[in-house]
């Protein structure tokens, strides 16, 4: 919100006091407290009708400091609170003539106790500041006459809101904010994150996330569960600002300096991604939404994917698995599939998981919904006359009440049934679509529980699969999302349309999201809404199968591969396949995320935050820290792609080329820019046809561009997700060293780039290819260590 009226001048809509003073300091248990007057007290009597505005400041864990700003202490805002996992972080507190100084670890702020403001310090540097103007209380809405006077400090109407503003520097780049379709460097954009159901073309978003970090190595994640609203860089061009509803203000500062260490502490506080099971990295087949279908349809579209080679893992149900006008009732519709059971056994006995669309709407007409109405386990109106209701969606669907733990219960009762007959997963749609005018159970505020709600029911979902399913083997497809809730994947993108341009922004959405602490994502291959054409299908397609999570969805055409053409079914099988080849890679990956919280895809700034080139790049990606990704977004076949400084190959040509610098290249359908970076040693498996098999049975290891004198690891993991052993190797001119702390047998170590005669090798049978070029060395004996030599 903008509070101000160009640099100087106030709204006329609000009136606002800034913090103007540090009068008072002092040391408390973990941190330090300020109290600061929002005019100078230069006398005893000028405290008199003085408003203030108190600022606490504490370490929660190492490498972060939160910060609490309050007007009034004994407003009660009954905000729900997103879950934290604080680490206790020993602080000092200095104060003395000119300033107070609060350290923890490797980070500190520094009060100004001579003219207001304070800044954050880490390795010797200043990362941001506060300063005049820049920490306030405003009531918005006042009912204004003409401007105010600068002295009045009497708030007497209009709504109350806490406004803080930090400073960047020349140079700095906002990125974040949960899955936002907007430029990937959010400076100068209005940013509320408050969620709603508005597709992948604007700035709305389902996910919503008050978090964002900046390459100067810090982020700010602002603790409430309200709308936050940022403006970044665009009220003050100097500034990030925020503001939420009410009388306190909660952020934590936390430095990095990497992104990766900036999400490994945000994460590690909000809480890790659970680890999604092997199986649901494979390709996703759905019905999609509006279609006609029913057993013999879902049955044809599973034969045709066999027929044609393709590997499928999961196949989705959508929305009319259920009878019209009786969303959500989880009662199978018995016309269309009258044989729920005897079909899902089937399904299963083919290898498949089965994954059914919820949402936590349910409608009226059913018994399910007189149950929750009875027990009062739907949401209630504000006044007071029973059941909150709306047409829009379901004809008189209610919401349920997920502040209410027995709701929670006969909710999840209701989805074990399904589990019981065979489901897998659940597709937990919507979330956004949450009034602010009613009565929660636990008297949560309104507002705030808007977005947090899709906290609760992913919550609710995901606890019950993990108690079903086990540890590991419990995912959802979730759409909406608020802090924290990384901790249940997998999210999608949401209603994206069949065009480029909506390709690009979904890729956009995605890199943000990554931003924000989620590490698992996906998308609707080849868009929601329309019909792709058949050149869109099939770049999309590779985009999707180079995305952690992939599915074929829709909503009112199939998105079988065949009735697109068929060498849309080659696309789909080529990349299908080289996936479940990369899952050794691709699985070790997702273990790092679920347990430092690095997201699967990153942005090029996240691997490399000091080029600045990959500062602004938002049409290409890295998929893990070895692969970089430029999905083909034009019609023409062409791609421009940046490779950052280091030599780069060609994953399908083994061409190398050197970085720092951008290229241009036209791409059929059957490839696009995968590049390895140099100093890479990359795992892909013997099966091609699966996502979850034994990795390290047959598994290949290649061998990218290592330079002399350097050394790189393979982690290799199981199904599970247990460390399985780690190959490491060196090279020290023509010698190059695996050494493995475990068993090598039945391993393949590929050397890209060499082809030469005299290669030797030690516990290894060596060949050479003058056309891959490259050599390899099949390891048939049990051996921990290899040596090759390339004369």
């Amino acid at each position: 919100m903008k509070f101000t009226e160009g640099y100087w001048l106030r709204s006329e809509k609000a009136n606002i006091l800034y913090a103007s003073q540090a009068y008072e300091v002092q040391e408390i248990p973990g941190g330090m407290r300020v109290l600061a007057p929002v005019g100078y007290i230069s006398s005893r009597g000028a405290t008199l009708n003085m408003p203030t505005i108190t600022v606490e400041f504490t370490a929660p864990m190492e490498n972060i400091i939160a910060v609490r700003a309050w007007h009034h202490e004994g407003y009660e805002k009954r905000e729900p609170v997103c879950p934290k996992h604080p680490q206790a972080q020993a602080v000092t507190v200095e104060i003395g003539e000119e300033e107070a100084v609060m350290t923890a670890g490797k980070v500190s702020v520094h009060v100004n106790l001579k003219e207001w403001g304070y800044h954050f310090e880490a390795d010797g540097k200043v990362l941001t500041r506060c300063g005049f103007h820049n920490l306030g209380y405003a009531r918005w809405d006042r009912t204004p006459s003409t401007m105010f006077p600068a002295d009045n400090y009497m708030m007497e109407n209009g709504k109350p809101y806490m406004v803080n503003e930090l400073s960047l520097q020349v140079g700095e780049n906002v990125y974040g904010f949960g899955e936002r379709f907007t430029s990937f460097v959010k400076n100068g954009q209005v940013v509320d994150t408050w969620n709603e159901d508005g597709g992948t073309a604007s700035q709305v978003a389902y996910k919503s996330v008050p978090f964002y970090m900046t390459n100067k190595g810090y982020g700010i994640y602002v603790d409430h569960t309200d709308n936050v609203s940022f403006e970044v860089a665009s009220e003050k061009v100097e500034y990030v600002g925020f503001s939420v509803p009410g009388e306190e203000l909660k952020y934590c500062f936390i430095y990095g300096p990497t992104p990766k260490e900036i999400l490994n502490a945000y994460t590690s506080y909000t809480g890790r991604p659970a680890l999604p099971p092997a199986w649901s990295f494979g390709l996703w087949l759905s019905t999609s939404f509006t279609t006609n279908y029913d057993e013999e349809t879902t049955s044809s579209f599973i034969q045709g994917m066999a027929d044609r080679d393709i590997p499928l893992s999961v196949f989705h149900f959508d929305c009319f698995w259920m009878k019209e006008f009786q969303w959500c009732d989880f009662t199978w519709d018995k016309r269309v599939f009258p044989d729920t059971e005897g079909m899902l056994k089937r399904y299963h006995d083919r290898g498949l998981k089965i994954c059914v669309w919820i949402n936590p709407y349910i409608a009226q007409g059913t018994p399910f919904f007189k149950e929750g109405a009875q027990n009062g386990y739907l949401v209630k109106r504000a006044d007071g006359r029973g059941v909150w209701q709306t047409d829009n969606w379901q004809a008189g669907m209610g919401l349920v009440d997920f502040t209410n733990p027995d709701a929670c219960r006969w909710y999840a009762d209701k989805l074990k049934t399904l589990l019981d007959m065979g489901v897998d997963c659940f597709k937990t749609d919507f979330g956004e679509r949450v009034p602010v005018d009613v009565e929660w159970f636990d008297g949560s505020d309104q507002g705030s529980m808007h977005n947090y709600y899709t906290y609760l029911y992913n919550q609710c979902v995901f606890n019950l699969l993990k108690e079903v399913k086990g540890e590991g083997e419990a995912v959802l497809f979730a759409r909406s999302a608020a802090a924290g809730g990384q901790q249940f994947p997998v999210h999608w993108g949401g209603d994206c349309s069949a065009n480029y341009p909506s390709m690009a922004e979904t890729l956009r959405g995605g890199l943000s999201f990554a931003m924000s602490g989620f590490s698992f994502w996906s998308h609707d291959i080849s868009g929601f809404e329309s019909t792709a054409t058949p050149d869109l299908y099939k770049r999309w397609a590779a985009f999707g199968l180079l995305s952690s999570h992939s599915r074929l969805h829709g909503s009112g055409s199939y998105r079988v591969p065949w009735v697109f053409d068929d060498e849309a079914s080659d696309v789909v099988r080529f990349f299908s396949k080289l996936k479940c080849t990369l899952m050794p890679y691709l699985y070790a990956k997702a273990v790092e995320a679920h347990e430092d919280g690095t997201p699967m895809m990153r942005p090029m700034v996240f691997e490399y935050p000091c080029d600045p080139v990959a500062a602004y790049l938002e049409t290409q990606y890295m998929l893990g820290d070895a692969l970089l990704v430029a999905p083909v977004l034009r019609e023409d076949k062409k791609v421009q792609y940046y490779l950052p400084e280091g030599r780069w190959t060609d994953y399908f040509t083994g061409e190398v080329k050197t970085g720092g610098r951008y290229y241009e290249g036209e791409y059929d359908y059957f490839s696009l820019p995968l590049y390895v970076k140099e100093n890479t040693l990359l795992a892909t498996g013997a099966v091609n046809d699966r996502p979850d098999y034994d990795y390290r049975d047959g598994a290949t290891l290649h061998l990218y561009e290592l330079a002399d004198g350097a050394s790189c690891t393979c982690r290799m993991v199981d199904v599970k997700g247990a460390d399985v052993c780690a190959i490491t190797a060196e090279r020290k001119g023509g010698v190059y060293s695996f050494k493995a702390d475990g068993d090598m047998n039945g391993l393949t170590i590929i050397l890209h780039g060499i082809c030469a005669e005299g290669v030797k090798a030690e516990n290894a049978q060596i060949h050479t290819d003058s056309v891959s070029g490259c050599v390899s060395a099949a390891i048939d004996t049990s051996t921990r260590e290899v040596k090759i030599t390339v004369e």
